[in-house]
């Protein structure tokens, strides 16, 4: 676990097993399974409310039954920028996206498209802070940092009906 981290939990969903973190009051990391394996799959599992209870949301999530997180984070680390976007990535509602260019536009930054590929990619809470939620201006996928890559993002997409080109 991070220095800062004092639970650990992993559960189980449809993109694979999902690892998260937290301080015991906010989430502070979720990882997707990538290859069979987590990032802290040596460490043993301790619970806490708030990671049961993430846990209990992201499975509604998966199952259909929620379309919003009510879960303390913690955005962590990161620069100004990083946390900027972060920050608006939390904002992106279900069912929703953004180009990275309007998202760039909107904190400030217009015309740092690869920049904000970077800090979306960076993203230390995705699908709860929904990183997927990001398109090319034209709908395509452009990449994917969490799980198995666009496989990934592709089926988070599908599940909330966003349309977009592989």
């Amino acid at each position: 676990m991070t220095s800062t981290a004092t639970s650990l939990i992993r559960v189980s969903s449809p993109l694979g097993r999902l690892e998260l973190t937290s301080d015991e009051e906010q989430i502070l990391s979720l990882s997707i399974e990538r290859g069979g394996h987590l990032p802290l799959d040596g460490a043993p599992e301790v619970h806490s409310p708030v990671l049961d209870e993430a846990a209990r949301q992201l499975g509604e999530y998966f199952a259909g039954r929620r379309t919003a997180f009510d879960l303390p984070v913690r955005l962590a680390g990161g620069t100004e920028f990083q946390q900027a976007v972060w920050n608006r990535l939390a904002q992106i509602g279900f069912g929703e996206f953004l180009s990275y260019g309007e998202l760039g536009l909107e904190i400030g930054r217009p015309g740092s498209g690869r920049a904000i590929g970077g800090a979306v990619g960076a993203n230390p809470v995705p699908i709860i802070i929904a990183c997927h939620r990001v398109l090319a201006s034209n709908g395509r996928i452009t990449g994917y940092s969490g799980g198995n890559g666009i496989p990934t993002k592709v089926w988070l997409l599908d599940h909330e009906g966003i349309g977009h080109v592989a």
